[in-house]
């Protein structure tokens, strides 16, 4: 099972987005160094993962509904 690892998701799409850690942090209202902070987390809470959402126009949740799906697929296969 591989884990989602969100913080390198939010790193990958602000780099494809050509934005700058300057401009995010910015928009996150923190700094550069918090940004960072956010790049090396495999998890993060629910409301700030919904900020970062807003902000880069991308649905962060995606990744994991459907980890939950091919999860559940596993486990129903098993029984």
């Amino acid at each position: 099972m591989k884990e989602i690892h969100i913080g390198q998701l939010i790193e990958q799409e602000l780099r494809n987005q050509e934005r700058s850690v300057s401009w995010f942090a910015r928009m996150l209202c923190c700094e550069r160094t918090n940004v960072y902070s956010i790049f090396r987390r495999k998890s993060i809470d629910c409301s700030m993962l919904y900020r970062i959402s807003i902000i880069l126009d991308k649905n962060f949740f995606n990744p994991y509904c459907v980890k939950l799906k091919e999860d559940r697929n596993k486990s129903t296969d098993k029984t």
